[in-house]
């Protein structure tokens, strides 16, 4: 109870309003109650001892990452990244536990359940996730892990990390509003390339498409070329021919994408060879595939490059898609023009990167865009008293500074991703943006950077992020994933729900 002025006590001891109130609490506790008997006596009953209604506790966020060991960086910019989503001045509160301690993460985990924590994000690593997963499940807390690894999904379980099945699916839906229907694809024979064929197989599985084609492939020339002949069903180049077209040169620029080794390179085939294999004017018979999948980098790609070239697998018969790691690379894949492949649109993430800068006098990693979206999402929950599975999974998504996500209730998450064009003479172009509506197949087709957003009555429970915000001033619902007004004005945030 607040006093609005200096309260007293006289010489007994008691405050001047001492009566009255030892009346209240005797009235909030106890209940006296009496009845008349016959012949006018009275009995009395004993008073009666009422519990006082508990007060529920505000649920609290629990986030376990690497603070300690070879990870350490990472985790600490994670933390960074949670802490500017959830100030220490706003409910709810966050318990920060290290990953890396001696007991190890399901330690981590039983000490975010003893402070109360209503849902744990992270952990980092898949291990750790598993580890985590197995005692938080049985207590029915939801755990946001930053994982990459799929296979860590599953209902009560969110895999946060941008997946190789995120990336598949987005091309495979672009891919087939480009008219293409029938996938294949050519993958290094790694954990990733397993991925990304698991990827498409359940991509095209959930989309009504024939079972793809997946070829994966050694580091070697000859078994490159050999296998890439095969997937077409025609035949391969002798091993001398092969070996002649890839000799050290100024050939594919997918080459060595860092240019460590001071520009050499795995050759393009020329003159005859670099407009496909054969004869001139011979007859080739169309593959039984018209998108492919790659997910190569570095001297890989360079050699599959030029088994695309000798096989006639380019662009416009076959569109040719890759994972968002060409990004970092793309202004030296000019020999794959007209080759998609999916990216985050850097734009949308200024205004984060920008506070976090302020904040930390350095950039994010881009693992901490994750740690911050789940950490505004429970936030923005919490607040709104709605930390309930069937919130967390609502099918319109959240915005967060990477663009629009939806937790699946298997565990998966699907993202809203760009797609890019490899230009003629390397570099990108963004073609279709990422979509601001993951409810309708619809919506991911290319349209320009005015999209239409997510609209539908009363979703005002739907934390979002937009660029437009902060011209906007305050809305209505309390939620977020991103407003640089959290950072900026604390005491006012309030979100607008997707218009």
């Amino acid at each position: 109870m607040s006093r609005s002025g200096p309260y007293s006590r006289d010489r007994q001891g008691y405050g001047k309003r001492g009566k009255s109130q030892t009346a209240l609490a005797a009235g909030i506790f106890l209940l006296l109650g009496a009845c008349s008997g016959g012949g006018g006596h009275e009995n009395s009953e004993a008073p009666r001892v009422v519990s006082p209604v508990p007060v529920e506790k505000p649920a609290r966020v629990g986030l376990i990452v690497p603070l300690s060991g070879p990870h350490a960086a990472i985790g600490q910019r994670m933390r960074d990244a949670a802490r500017l989503a959830l100030p220490d001045n706003q409910p709810p509160s966050m318990d920060v536990f290290d990953s890396a301690q001696p007991a190890g993460p399901a330690q981590a985990a039983r000490q975010a359940l003893e402070a109360g924590d209503g849902i744990v994000l992270g952990p980092l690593t898949a291990g750790d996730t598993q580890a985590v997963a197995s005692v938080l499940q049985p207590a029915n807390v939801p755990e946001l892990a930053f994982t990459s690894d799929v296979t860590q999904a599953r209902p009560g379980v969110w895999v946060m990390g941008l997946t190789p099945e995120q990336q598949v699916r987005r091309l495979v839906d672009a891919a087939r509003l480009d008219g293409r229907k029938h996938f294949a694809a050519f993958l290094p024979d790694t954990a990733l390339g397993h991925s990304m064929g698991e990827g498409l197989t359940l991509a095209c599985q959930e989309a009504g498409l024939d079972v793809p084609q997946v070829m994966f492939h050694g580091d070697s020339i000859d078994d490159i070329t050999q296998k890439m002949a095969q997937l077409s069903r025609r035949p391969s180049a002798a091993a001398s021919g092969s070996a002649s077209s890839s000799q050290a040169g100024d050939g594919p620029s997918a080459a060595d994408p860092m240019n460590e080794d001071g520009g050499a390179a795995v050759s393009a085939p020329s003159g005859a060879q670099a407009s496909g294999s054969g004869t001139s004017g011979s007859t080739v018979n169309p593959p039984p595939f018209d998108a492919l999948l790659l997910g190569d980098t570095g001297l890989e790609l360079a050699r599959v490059i030029v088994a695309l070239k000798n096989d006639q697998l380019l662009v416009p018969q076959v569109r040719i898609l890759g994972p968002m790691l060409w990004r970092s690379f793309d202004g030296k894949l000019g020999d794959l023009r007209g080759a998609w492949y999916v990216a985050f649109d850097e734009r949308q993430r200024r205004g984060y990167v920008q506070s976090y800068q302020n904040a930390y006098h350095q950039k994010p990693s881009p693992v901490a865009d994750f740690a911050y979206d789940a950490a505004a999402l429970a936030g923005a929950l919490i607040r709104q008293n709605k930390l309930d599975v069937a919130t967390l999974t609502q099918p319109k998504g959240y915005i967060g500074v990477n663009g629009l996500f939806h937790l699946r209730l298997d565990g998966r998450m699907t993202r809203a991703l760009g797609i890019y064009q490899i230009a003629p003479g390397g570099g990108s172009q963004l073609i279709v943006p990422a979509s601001r509506d993951l409810t309708s197949s619809s919506s991911l087709s290319a349209s320009s950077s005015g999209a239409a957003p997510v609209s539908s009555a009363g979703v005002a429970d739907v934390p979002v992020w937009s660029p437009r915000r902060q011209a906007q001033g305050t809305g209505s619902s309390d939620v977020a994933v991103w407003s640089p007004a959290r950072q900026a004005r604390p005491a006012a945030v309030r979100v607008q729900p997707v218009p």
